[in-house]
């Protein structure tokens, strides 16, 4: 017999990138009194991870609980960017009702579409919080407008259709339900999901029934499957069975060791719980996403959606440059192997293959952001490694045609910028699908183009529309090959032989284009270190001194001026090396270098590409 559980709601807030859903929850949490009155609180307190931190945004679903008027509310923030989207459907599982979070300014943008429609597929009841209404250029009339037309693009439903409006500045930590008298706090928004959101209900006398949807892991402790208690009770000691939708094979009997539940920022030990909780297990090493725990006698899986694929791939490989092993702690195959394997803990969209040298591994992400983040972490933690230019998964269809992966790109930029970002996105095979006018004076522009025709294009934008553009992607399947792209226009300035680079040399060097770096700094035979005005690339001697003699003095050289060098952030390397270049990684340096340093052996490597490309066009 079903029953509904009145103390608990489960609610998920979903947003696109920046419209401030974790800024939102430090307020739910602070008037919540999750903190005492003293208490330093950090700002953004959820994203707890230092990348998160950096670059403002969210990368992995957190969980926490407040609890107001007796009933607790487990909230969970999600990520808003397209590459961690696969934390956001699988979330959803466990809630009863999203908070669609939307900035009064920006209004709807391509990742609210993304995550609204998982949540309208779940029917899921929706309360939209208009949020930042203090911002001096709001425009809450025309959002809630936008919003409701997205709803009937998505297809809603009369009851998602008559859904609550409540209006936000989680920055001052005020809520009202009337966009014209600003609230005192968060009260609105507290009444607004204790009214609007249903209670969990499930079958109290059933069997367990816990399926987990994400992981979290522990040094201490291992793997920790977070989930719903569906039906049933879960208890410490008790033993369970392990099944899973997608995997008929897997059953396999364990026991549940310690039980936790959320409480503001910290996990509680716990005996027992009950339908409806959000529980966190520990104890069981192979726990994985989408399984479920049930009773022995009675495994009864419950369905859920799979973790979507992979669409783009690196190779991490042991650094063997001449400078390899002076900066990291971490430099091994073993070190390298060890690692990538344990980040499958936590990240369920990565899959880590080996290859068939033990020096190299292929690594699949859902897109450049989430392997550059594994990239930076990594970093900071003392690895030293090199890794290859990211390139796209290809699948083939029954008749044998090669498919890629395509991606919906929705641009806003000034009106000035919109014909050159045209041209470069369609030479490099997007097609445009709507161009229409965004808010504050912008031109939004809809292409359909191939994953690997974006890679290493964001610094271009960048450049292209003077830091003005933004642009987002979602991922969009499956679609024919669209030919070959190429790349990069320039090619690299090469150092000619190793040592340290000087003045003299780098000043006859600059002429030839843009210089990655400075003087005094290391460099080896075969290490890219600019680029080069033209198409083709350049070895020179960057460790040339002048020869003194009595006419030429080295207090001459004081005139010389540099330029100085262009350094570039870990995005941009990885956005310019080549598929014949690295990209050397340690904790304190980032060297671009050719995959072969010997200069002959490059060339008679390139000779040998160029002869298989004839033999293969004569085909």
């Amino acid at each position: 017999m079903k029953q509904k559980r009145e103390d608990i709601r489960n609610v998920a807030i979903i947003a696109h990138v920046d419209h401030g859903k974790t800024t939102l929850v430090d307020e739910l949490l602070k008037q919540s009194g999750v903190f005492r009155e003293n208490q330093e609180v950090a700002e953004r307190v959820m994203d707890s991870n230092d990348i998160e931190r950096e670059r403002g945004i969210t990368i992995l679903s957190k969980n926490t609980a407040v609890t107001y008027k007796n009933t607790k509310i487990n909230i969970i923030d999600t990520p808003g960017h397209a590459d961690f989207g696969g934390e956001v459907e699988r979330v959803l599982k466990m809630v009863n009702g999203v908070i669609l979070v939307v900035d009064a300014f920006e209004g709807a943008m391509p990742q609210t579409k993304f995550v609204l429609r998982k949540a309208l597929e779940l029917k899921l009841p929706v309360i939209v919080c208009i949020n930042k209404i203090d911002r001096p250029e709001a425009r809450p009339d025309e959002v809630i407008d936008e919003v409701l037309e997205l709803f009937i693009d998505l297809e809603a439903s009369e009851e998602q259709l008559d859904c609550p409006f409540v209006f936000a500045s989680a920055k001052a930590g005020t809520a009202s339900l009337d966009m014209d008298e600003p609230g005192t706090n968060m009260v609105p928004l507290f009444e607004t999901i204790l009214d609007y959101i249903p209670a969990p209900e499930g079958d109290p006398d059933a069997g367990t029934q816990v399926l987990i949807s994400t992981i979290d892991y522990n040094e201490y402790v291992g793997r920790i499957g977070v989930g719903k208690v569906d039906n049933g009770s879960v208890k410490v000691n008790q033993e369970v069975m392990i099944v899973n939708h997608h995997e008929p094979d897997k059953m396999k009997k364990v026991k549940i060791s310690k039980l936790y539940e959320f409480d503001g920022l910290n996990k509680v030990e716990i005996q027992e719980a009950g339908i409806g909780s959000i529980v966190a297990i520990s104890g069981i090493a192979d726990i994985h996403i989408g399984d479920t725990l049930c009773p022995v006698d009675n495994p009864a899986p419950i369905p859920f959606q799979k973790i979507s694929e992979p669409t783009i791939a690196m190779h991490f490989i042991v650094n063997d440059s001449p400078l390899a092993g002076q900066e990291g702690k971490y430099v091994t195959s073993r070190h390298l192997r060890d690692r990538l394997f344990r980040e499958l803990n936590t990240d369920v969209s990565l899959r880590v293959e080996e290859t068939d040298t033990t020096e190299s591994f292929k690594v699949s992400g859902r897109g450049e952001l989430h392997l550059s983040v594994l990239i930076e972490n990594m970093r900071r933690e003392g690895y030293e490694f090199a890794v290859s230019k990211a390139e796209v998964l290809y699948k083939t269809d029954e008749n044998g045609k090669k498919l890629e992966p395509m991606e919906l790109c929705y641009i806003d930029v000034p009106e000035e910028f919109s014909g050159s970002i045209i041209e470069k996105l369609s030479q490099r095979k997007g097609e445009l699908r709507s161009m229409g006018s965004a808010s504050g004076g912008y031109t939004r522009l809809e292409f359909s183009i191939p994953a690997r025709g974006l890679i290493g294009y964001r610094g271009e934008f960048m450049t292209d529309t003077k830091g003005n553009g933004i642009m987002n992607t979602v991922f969009d399947g499956y679609g024919p090959f669209k030919g070959e792209i190429q790349y990069r226009k320039q090619g690299s300035l090469i150092a000619f032989e190793a040592g340290e680079a000087i003045t003299y040399g780098l000043y006859n060097a600059q002429e030839r284009g843009t210089l990655f770096i400075g003087s005094g700094e290391k460099v080896y035979s075969g290490m890219v270190v600019g680029q080069n005005g033209r198409g083709e690339d350049i070895e020179l001697n960057v460790c040339k001194k002048k020869q003194l003699t009595n006419t030429r003095s080295s207090s001459a050289d004081e005139a010389l001026r540099l330029t100085p060098p262009k350094v570039l952030s870990l995005e941009q390397a990885l956005d310019f090396i080549d598929t014949d270049e690295l990209l050397e990684v340690t904790p304190k340096s980032l060297r671009i270098r050719k995959k072969i340093l010997d200069p002959t052996m490059r060339k008679r490597a390139a000779m040998r590409q160029a002869s298989l490309a004839a033999q293969a066009d004569n085909k």
